[in-house]
């Protein structure tokens, strides 16, 4: 059997101040339950600025410039921390101010449903002009902006969506349909919100890898959003969008969902895919969540900290045919949380962590990173959720206790050895389980790790649709160098095969 292989990672994060204070869903449920409330007065104060985003541990994490290894170094709480000679550009993606973001909404808008204010266009496009993954294809789509006057009106009398930049109004998402929710403009602008940062996630997967966009086959989004009308209102299809953003022309694709598990659900489809011969190179992509912004601001600023929700997160992998080199993804090693499993925690880690290693053989210890749930705890914490990361790996280790793989005393170095600090950002789908493939890859490539596991875990219950739970997970493998070589029997095979069987058909009706 061979096995699809992970050749490549990117990931990005877009810092949204004015989107917190705008679209997060904390700070417009409570604009419209308590609007003169001291959260909402009290909230500018607590935004961060750009250099303070680019130099925070955890984000300089997320784009790859620390490993995770120097990330546990810093002494938490790590917001109040700087990494000296933070770069925005990374090992594997970048950080992008709100400016050039809006501007690349604009740029990621086909249907001209996003108007920016004149003097606003003409500063971003100069800005994007600089990025070294803007070419002037991408960048000919920003025209001339519009009289601010207009995009007031637009907004007053047909319940256009603002868009703001340091506190002031640069543009608006107009709605595409008068009476069609699913096609009004606060739906529309989460929608290109998605988009954009899904194409920017793989614009910085293509140019890290040094892959062409037209070698791409098929692209599977996975993010929690859903785009379509009110005939289809999630019927899709982000993941074509954004393949035409980028340039992949050869290119189509489909949008997966199962909340924060749908990008593990994504990777193994993905390596179904190339594994069975479907597609040679597959891309599994996920934008991010204006909703969660400041999702936990509440906490943030009654503690007086900053609101670290601020980032909108994406990332995208690739995944293609056995190369020999690049860690193989096992398909034979996969676990479900099924409809029967239960919601129990020993009947969860126990059906995605122990059922997959048990068919391989394999102990808990003979994984060497979990990559489960990569919440970054300088943000759940003070909100009362805990440190999910470390919850995780105590569950398994002491999954491992029970087993007799893992004596009780050695629990914790377990949960050091084997686990990681969460650094990704509260975006749902974005924390699980993916942050680590990027790094998974590297070190596996580097012969430091032989395998590591991706668990996604999903909450299906808040779609009130059902109470059950969800959960998938994968084993990532260093590559062993062999490439299956049955590779079938070719078209000139088969016909020689076909006339020897026909002459020795005759030569026997001869006979008879």
């Amino acid at each position: 059997m061979s096995f699809a292989v992970v050749k490549g990672a990117g990931y990005i994060l877009v810092h949204a101040p004015d989107m917190v204070i705008h679209n997060g869903t904390t700070q417009t449920s409570e604009r419209i339950i308590n609007p003169d409330s001291e959260y909402l007065k009290e909230l500018p104060k607590h935004l961060r600025n750009f250099d303070e985003v680019v130099s925070y541990a955890p984000n300089q994490t997320y784009i790859g410039n620390i490993s995770p290894d120097d990330l546990s170094k810093y002494e938490m709480p790590w917001y109040d921390k700087k990494v000296e000679g933070a770069d925005r550009f990374g090992k594997f993606g970048e950080i992008m101010p709100q400016d050039e973001f809006i501007g690349l909404m604009k740029i990621s808008d086909t249907f001209d449903l996003v108007k920016l204010e004149k003097e606003f266009t003409n500063i971003v496009k100069e800005k994007l002009e600089k990025h070294p993954l803007m070419n002037d294809n991408l960048i000919s789509k920003l025209k001339e902006g519009e009289e601010i006057s207009e995009i007031e009106k637009l907004i007053n009398q047909q319940h256009a969506e603002p868009i703001y930049n340091e506190g002031k109004l640069v543009g608006c998402v107009k709605r595409a349909h008068d009476i069609d929710i699913n096609l009004n403009a606060h739906t529309l602008f989460e929608n290109l919100v998605v988009k954009a940062s899904g194409a920017l996630a793989l614009l910085n997967l293509l140019a890290k890898n040094n892959f062409k966009a037209e070698d791409i086959d098929y692209v599977i989004e996975c993010s929690e959003e859903a785009c379509g009308d009110m005939n289809q209102r999630g019927g899709g299809n982000f993941a074509k969008a954004i393949a035409e953003v980028v340039g992949c022309i050869n290119a189509t694709g489909s949008d997966t969902r199962g909340f924060c598990a749908g990008p593990t659900h994504a990777l193994i489809e993905a390596a179904a895919l190339v594994q069975a011969g479907v597609y040679e190179n597959v891309v599994i992509v996920g934008g991010g969540a204006t909703a969660k912004l400041g999702m936990n601001g509440k906490d943030h600023v009654k503690k007086g900290m900053p609101i670290l929700e601020d980032v909108l997160g994406g990332f995208a992998v690739l995944v293609s045919k056995n190369d020999g080199v690049n860690p193989v993804l096992r398909t034979d090693l996969v676990g479900r949380h099924t409809v029967g499993t239960g919601s129990s925690p020993q009947a969860v880690i126990t059906s995605l962590i122990t059922t997959p290693l048990d068919k391989g053989n394999l102990k808990i210890t003979d994984i060497d990173k979990y990559s489960v749930e990569m919440q970054n705890p300088d943000v759940t914490k003070p909100a009362g959720a805990g440190d999910v990361p470390t919850s995780n790996y105590k569950m398994i280790a002491a999954l491992g206790v029970k087993r007799k793989e893992l004596d009780r005393k050695d629990l914790m170095n377990f949960v050091k050895e084997h686990g990681m600090p969460g650094w990704a950002p509260t975006q749902g789908h974005i924390p699980s389980g993916v942050p680590y493939i990027g790094f998974a890859r590297e070190e596996m490539l580097d012969g430091k790790i032989n395998r590591a596991m991706i668990v996604g875990k999903g909450s299906l219950f808040l779609g009130r649709m059902t109470n059950l739970f969800d959960g998938v997970s994968i084993v990532i493998e260093r590559n062993s160098g062999k490439v299956d070589s049955n590779k079938g029997v070719s078209e000139e095979e088969v016909k020689k095969l076909v006339a020897e069987a026909m002459r020795e058909f005759a030569s026997h009706l001869l006979k008879d």
